[in-house]
């Protein structure tokens, strides 16, 4: 993922610069999200075809298990690559709007 963005440093001056991040995780991200995806479908069959509540709110837990898995595989990687870069870029835009995205998703 590229991303051009600009700092302001403490004397006022402003840095433009890019960052290319590499993200191990893609590919097992986007396999569990495919899977989640077949997952939901399925569940929405259930409920079409009228199957027992119960059966129903036991997949849809699984699910939110397995999204909450995804979601720590995503921050992990953003944290080991992203995170580490902007440490050392002193890119304090960064680290704010990872703990904004932590905020929201600890809701």
């Amino acid at each position: 993922m590229s991303d051009t963005h600009s700092h302001v440093m403490p004397d006022g001056t402003v840095v433009t610069h890019s960052h290319h991040h590499s993200h191990t995780q893609t590919k097992a991200v986007l396999n569990r999200m495919s899977r989640l995806i077949g997952h939901l479908e399925s569940i929405k069959h259930m409920i079409e075809s009228g199957r027992d509540c119960s059966e129903v709110l036991i997949q849809l837990s699984a699910v939110d298990s397995a999204l909450k898995g995804v979601s720590r595989i995503i921050l992990k990687d953003h944290m080991q690559h992203c995170i580490v870069d902007a440490v050392k870029e002193n890119d304090t835009e960064a680290l704010k709007n990872l703990d904004k995205a932590i905020d929201q998703f600890l809701k």
